[in-house]
């Protein structure tokens, strides 16, 4: 299986790369800014194969998708995450978000499907802001449900040669300093598990939308420790 993983060099996306490479699949791996970052991961998972794009920019989308020329799969990871409260939002900070959340994730979504013969999968990382509203990421929360949302649109669309499920990450602090702001410590604590997640456990659910039944379409599977039933 041949898969392209976005927004591979590092954090989740350099894990679930990691992951799919040890399962014995071909990954090959997006970046757009952290070249020294990809090409590490890269050689970790077998000298994969290296690709730069402008998320933003659907031209450069297509182009990628071109270069590849055929796909088993397509995990769509990248994306960014910033905080604002919600009168300081300006157009340049909804874009900014939307432009690679939820806009680059539909055309690479529609490039990838172009080169999937005769069946494929797509995994889209979504997140519990998709599920859950946070007041201080109202346009990050937005993108996010959006993602939700087109996942399901086209699982129905491009069914039954493509599946199309997502995963939805709930606490994943990457640093120390992370871990201990308040907010996400107090996150941490009211989640049924006791702990936050891990890159780990974002690659073994992506892993098990790859490898499941081709039977799963138009799910979301959050991975929270329980979180989002709180």
């Amino acid at each position: 299986m041949t898969v392209l993983v976005t927004g591979a060099a590092k954090r989740i996306g350099r894990a679930i790369a990691l992951r799919l490479h040890r399962e014995g699949m071909r990954v090959l791996i997006h970046y757009s800014t952290s070249e020294q970052d990809a090409r590490r991961t890269a050689q970790d998972c077998g000298d994969a194969p290296l690709y730069r794009a402008n998320l933003e920019n659907v031209t450069e989308i297509r182009a990628m998708f071109n270069e590849i020329g055929h796909l088993d799969a397509l995990v769509n990871n990248a994306a960014r995450f910033t905080k604002f409260d919600v009168m300081s939002i300006e157009e340049s900070d909804w874009d900014f978000i939307h432009d690679v959340n939820l806009k680059a994730v539909f055309f690479c979504c529609q490039s990838a499907a172009r080169i999937m013969q005769p069946t494929g999968r797509i995994v889209n990382i979504s997140s519990l802001g998709g599920i859950r509203p946070w007041a201080d990421h109202v346009h990050y929360c937005a993108s996010k449900a959006g993602v939700i949302m087109l996942t399901k649109a086209l699982a129905k669309a491009l069914a039954p040669n493509i599946t199309v499920n997502s995963v939805a990450p709930g606490v994943f602090p990457f640093s120390q300093k992370e871990e201990n702001d308040p907010r996400v410590a107090a996150m941490i604590r009211r989640t049924p598990m006791g702990r936050a997640g891990n890159a780990d456990d974002i690659a073994e659910a992506v892993l098990f939308f790859l490898k499941s039944t081709r039977f799963i379409t138009a799910q979301v599977m959050a991975v929270d420790g329980g979180l989002s039933q709180r």
